[in-house]
């Protein structure tokens, strides 16, 4: 008989009921993204993996107040975003939320030219600064939307707005880095373009 691996709504029932090695299962399955979310917000390694850590403590603090059959990445990961939030308030930085994860975009499987390599460290830079333009709130989205590859729904859960808020904010901050890069004159291909 085949004993198939428990989903996430199962391994968050059982840690409800204190079953703590379910929890662990639930961090291990969601760290990655949760300090990569953290690093969207905070724009630092060293403060990210402090939001996620005091993310997954909230998290695990509010199960008690976890709705069953909710799904959980959205839960946790506005928990982590909040953390990352607070970190970012308490330490006064307005900072460039998620600027860094550009560099980390994946490159073609095929090894580029240095042409090739040098234009895109410069698209990858005009972009960097494009966003860097833009108010928090708009950092965010573009960050959580195409850094992180959320859904509109998971970057709603997020960052704590509606889906509708999520698109038009989304919208505006697409027009506004569409107008940025134009008004630099950085042509930047469609694999760096948000």
């Amino acid at each position: 008989m085949e004993v198939r691996p428990l989903d996430d709504a199962e391994l968050a029932d059982r840690a409800r009921r204190g079953d703590e090695e379910a929890y662990a299962e639930l961090v291990q399955r969601h760290a990655d993204l949760a300090f990569r979310t953290a690093w969207a917000i905070c724009g630092s390694a060293a403060e990210a993996e402090e939001a996620a850590q005091d993310g997954f403590l909230a998290a695990y603090r509010a199960l008690p107040r976890f709705r069953p059959g909710a799904p959980v990445r959205p839960w946790l990961l506005r928990i982590v975003a909040n953390a990352a939030r607070n970190r970012r308030r308490s330490a006064g930085r307005r900072d460039q939320a998620g600027l860094r994860l550009a560099d980390s975009l994946r490159t073609a499987d095929a090894v580029p030219s240095p042409e090739r390599m040098a234009e895109a460290a410069e698209e990858r830079a005009a972009l960097l600064r494009a966003i860097a333009t833009l108010d928090v709130g708009g950092r965010d989205v573009v960050s959580c939307r195409y850094f992180l590859q959320l859904s509109v729904a998971e970057t709603a859960a997020v960052l704590g707005c509606r889906e509708g808020t999520v698109k038009s904010r989304l919208a505006r901050s697409l027009a506004r880095l569409r107008a940025a890069l134009e008004a630099e004159g950085a042509i930047v291909s469609e694999e760096g373009a948000p």
